[in-house]
């Protein structure tokens, strides 16, 4: 007999972290799990813990409140290295508010001290949420007790409460929000014209957006210019005013998050608190989306309560119909559905989480599909037992399709005319603006400028751009094979729709042709409700530790001397700080247990 050709081990075993094989010894069938079957390495089911003992408490409060003055001397220093505008600050030439404005070094030392506390703080709290990070570096197992979600919760608040008083931090992106908002306001159109044309360079907003946004088209949806007009009704040119409530709408997104991400991990058998933790708490969330003012913030919340709201409709088992009527169950998918075509009308790329819920509900409807593993012979055999249900899982999949396709159209059509804008939103051009920027998070933007850096060196010239044009498309095309064997992985029931969602999204933003720090949460967020891998927990943990504080306070740049003296300040004045808030308190317990007064 002829052998069966097989994958190499190491290909093998990096496909089955992207579920695309089959467990070993698995029959080669349609599978039986519901939507929230899983046989990914990336999850396990968590169980739900009790609470801690006094003790653990104590050294809980110790932690949140280390992670809250750090996130006060965030907010203080950046009264002197924040984002400001250009015109309207708040705080130049006032004495006593604008005295760190006056001392940059100063500020920005404060501001990296604070960063650093917080994002210590939120890792050590990491013990009291999912445990350790790596179990097998430890002799004994983390004690079975987890923080409650009204504990977490708390600790959340005094975290971000300091942020709401601060100025922008990390970004501009705002400024472009407040000019694209005035565009609009004025009956311009913000998808052909750029905010130096439309309201002149000298203009209040134009003045602060940077230079390579002045002459760009928003690259946003129309239900976020719609709500930046309203924002622009109420407070007409001032910029503060404009700020603070831009930031109530990223402070409902990240609300929306808070209210989503338990729910759907407990849908995945994750533990809720753990999934804050991770995706809530997360310094990307608090630096970039609540200090930094970013729509991603409103563009995940409504993604995630989407989600929920379809994924309950369908995991509720009752019908959608009565009759022609749609039922309780019924309007609750359509809610849901309706939700993400909305989000998608702030950043198109959450649409995606719409092909997800489809296949769940394709599964819902009897539709299936084999778990394929990775030799030929599990293709033949897969497939030769799928086809007495092929008919049945095409009808699943048009129906579903059919289904949320109308529902996108009808909420696309509406917003668009509705809000007057139009569907320039969807021009290529419109949707390609941020690829100005030559992004070092992204990984075929990194090999085409490393190529043509290499070229550079060896005397054949500057061929970057033509590399480029190489390297994204490639980029592009396996970023939608991954979505699509995700799909497919979710209408078997190999994956749940919030994992595959999770993992389409960080193919999505890798590959992407760029990428900002803040991009990552399109990824991490929904992974954080179903990712329970250690692996995982740990590579997010650091990659949201380093490239949370890639960006200066102020948005742009700051001489590298004033951030070395800042940086060596820090080191030390951190050093000092946790060993009073942790490792004194610690001794001292210790001096107390064997009798002795210290």
């Amino acid at each position: 007999m002829r052998a069966t050709p097989s994958v190499p081990a190491p290909v093998r075993t990096f496909a089955d972290y992207l579920g695309l094989t089959r467990p070993g010894g698995a029959p080669s069938s349609i599978a039986a799990e519901g939507p929230g079957g899983t046989v990914n390495r990336l999850h396990t089911d968590e169980q739900q813990y009790p609470d801690l003992n006094p003790q653990e408490k104590r050294t809980v409060r110790r932690i949140a409140t280390f992670g809250g003055v750090g996130a006060v001397l965030i907010a203080f220093g950046a009264l002197g290295v924040g984002s400001f505008p250009v015109v309207q600050n708040p705080i130049a030439g006032r004495r006593l508010i604008g005295l760190m404005f006056r001392m940059q070094s100063t500020a920005l030392t404060v501001t990296m001290v604070g960063t650093a506390m917080l994002m210590i703080a939120w890792v050590l709290l990491r013990r009291y949420t999912i445990g350790y990070l790596n179990p097998n570096a430890h002799a004994e197992p983390a004690p079975p007790r987890r923080l409650t979600r009204r504990g977490f919760d708390r600790i959340l608040a005094l975290w971000v409460l300091p942020f709401l008083f601060a100025p922008p931090m990390f970004s501009k992106d705002v400024y472009s929000y407040l000019a694209q908002s005035e565009i609009t306001a004025r009956g311009l159109d913000p998808y052909r014209i750029g905010p130096a044309a439309a309201l002149g360079i000298d203009h209040v907003f134009t003045r602060s957006v940077p230079n390579i946004w002045r002459d760009t088209p928003a690259p946003y949806g129309p239900l976020f210019l719609y709500l930046g007009r309203g924002i622009t009704w109420l407070t007409g040119e001032n910029v503060v005013a404009g700020v603070v409530l831009h930031r109530v709408l990223a402070l409902v997104g990240v609300a929306m998050i808070v209210w989503a991400l338990p729910r759907l991990a407990r849908r995945c058998g994750v533990n809720e608190v753990a999934a804050l933790w991770l995706g809530a708490a997360n310094p990307l969330v608090i630096f970039h989306l609540i200090a930094g003012i970013h729509n991603e913030a409103l563009m995940l919340g409504m993604m995630l309560v989407g989600m929920e709201w379809a994924l309950r409709a369908i995991d509720s088992g009752l019908p959608f119909l009565h009759g022609l009527a749609p039922t309780r169950a019924g309007g609750l998918l359509t809610a849901g559905a309706a939700m993400i075509a909305l989000s998608g009308l702030i950043k198109i790329t959450s649409v995606l989480a719409l092909g997800f819920i489809g296949m769940a509900l394709a599964r819902r409807l009897g539709g299936g599909f084999p778990n394929i593993g990775g030799r030929l012979k599990d293709w033949r055999t897969a497939l030769s037992e799928w086809r007495p249900n092929a008919g049945r899982t095409m009808l699943a999949l048009a129906t579903s399709a059919g289904f949320l396709v109308v529902v996108l159209v009808v909420v696309v059509v509406a917003v668009c005319q509705t809000t007057g804008l139009g569907y320039g939103w969807l021009d290529a051009g419109t949707l390609g603006t941020a690829n100005k920027v030559r992004s070092w998070l992204s990984i075929p933007t990194v090999l085409g400028l490393g190529t043509g850096q290499v070229g550079v060196l060896l005397g054949l010239g500057d061929h970057t751009t033509a590399i480029l044009a190489i390297t994204r498309p490639i980029a592009a095309a396996l970023a939608a094979v991954i979505v699509l064997r995700m799909l497919i992985a979710t209408l078997s029931g190999r994956i749940h729709p919030v994992g595959s969602l999770g993992i389409s999204m960080a193919a999505l933003v890798l590959l992407f042709p760029v990428v900002q720090p803040w991009y990552l949460l399109w990824a991490i967020v929904p992974l954080a409700a179903w990712a329970t891998a250690p692996g995982f927990r740990l590579a997010a943990v650091i990659v949201s530790s380093v490239i949370s504080v890639m960006l200066m306070p102020n948005g742009g740049e700051i001489e590298p001397y004033v951030i070395a003296k800042a940086g060596m300040s820090t080191v030390v004045i951190v050093a000092l700080a946790v060993y009073l808030a942790f490792e004194l308190p610690r001794h001292r317990e210790r001096r107390r247990r064997s009798g002795r007064v210290v």
